[in-house]
């Protein structure tokens, strides 16, 4: 058994270790109302966006009357060549954020057993558990997918986007998205999915694997794949949030967009013919990749912001199990000591009456 000096010690170490956990955790709670606050202020744009393109949807021909072919964004074929992008976090000490992230992009690379499958990770934790599984990408010519020996049925592209998510704004999400639109433009991919935490509030998350490519329908999420929080684990993330102040409503995180919301809507289906500068067909035609990019930016911004709330609600657990621990330890230490005070007045006692 340990002594009453060891078990100081211990808890000594405990506290410290009570005290940094405390602190990442309310870190971790005001990045997140920073980043649920970016994620929201970018809804009403992303909304607009989608209702200007079904607007130009109504008013003009998806084929092209010159050549007879449709946008290369709006064309379907079997998908044979397929490209992942794996959204994970960057850091660690955020529970089984990354895991389920990893978990969900393996479950789709399992239920596509004949397609050929490329990996874009983003996300440094992804990436790292990736790389370990699958093989990378080698290229013998700097432009991507050219020159390729292909080993395996699905290999990891390199990691040129590192960093993304440390400094996310729509300028590197649009670097990303015209590299996808390009590969799916010259056919080189027939499909592009993108696997990421949806975030609509600390309680109400889940792990989807959402297609971007090829756009079926405008403003039409297409979710192959999803994984919903627990009941267990939406208890805890709701005591986390209540202990560090951040809001648990969906209604309360959307009540500054839920104007622009109806405005957006109110644009995309209204019966008038708007008079455009320039041609709509162009339009279009331009504003569908913007389209894309929209939709990893936004992608990003909620991974971003669902990755926060996991370290603080993982954060929250392990302050709480270390508090338990130190009870527990206290404990155990009162007891170290009284059963020692009583032996030594035991003993005392004894060699008294012995005299």
């Amino acid at each position: 058994m340990a002594n009453v000096l060891d078990l100081r010690r211990r808890i000594r170490s405990v506290k410290n270790t009570r005290q940094i956990t405390k602190a990442m955790k309310m870190v971790a709670a005001a990045r997140l109302r920073r980043a649920q606050e970016k994620a929201l202020s970018s809804r009403p744009y992303a909304m607009m966006m989608t209702s200007v393109l079904q607007s130009l949807r109504r008013r003009v021909d998806a084929v092209d009357p010159e050549t007879g072919q449709m946008h290369p964004l709006l064309v379907t074929r079997p998908e044979k060549n397929i490209l992942l992008v794996v959204i994970s976090g960057e850091g660690g000490f955020a529970g089984a954020f990354n895991a389920n992230i990893v978990k969900a992009a393996n479950t789709f690379i399992a239920g596509h057993k004949d397609a050929q499958v490329d990996i874009q990770a983003i996300g440094r934790k992804g990436r790292d558990v990736l790389r370990r599984r699958y093989p990378a990408a080698q290229f013998t010519d700097s432009a991507r997918q050219e020159g390729r020996h292909r080993a395996a049925p699905v290999e990891l592209l390199d990691d040129h986007h590192h960093g993304i998510l440390h400094q996310l704004n729509f300028e590197r999400a649009s670097g990303l998205a015209h590299e996808i639109t390009s590969l799916y433009a010259h056919e080189k991919i027939d499909a592009a999915y993108v696997v990421y935490n949806e975030f609509k509030s600390v309680i109400q998350q889940r792990v989807v694997v959402e297609r971007v490519l090829p756009i079926l329908e405008i403003g039409e999420r297409e979710v192959a794949l999803t994984q919903e929080m627990t009941q267990e684990e939406r208890e805890r993330a709701g005591e986390a949030a209540i202990s560090s102040g951040v809001s648990l409503s969906e209604a309360e995180a959307e009540a500054g967009a839920k104007q622009a919301e109806e405005e957006a809507r109110r644009f995309g289906t209204a019966e008038v013919d708007y008079i455009y500068e320039q041609d709509p067909g162009e339009l279009f035609n331009a504003l569908l990749p913007r389209y894309v990019a929209t939709q990893l930016y936004h992608a990003m911004l909620e991974s971003v912001a669902a990755e926060f709330a996991a370290r603080m609600t993982a954060m929250d657990s392990a302050t709480n199990n270390a508090s338990e621990l130190i009870d527990s330890l206290t404990l155990a230490m009162n007891r170290v000591r009284q059963a020692a005070i009583t032996k030594e007045l035991i003993e005392i006692v004894s060699g008294a009456a012995a005299l």
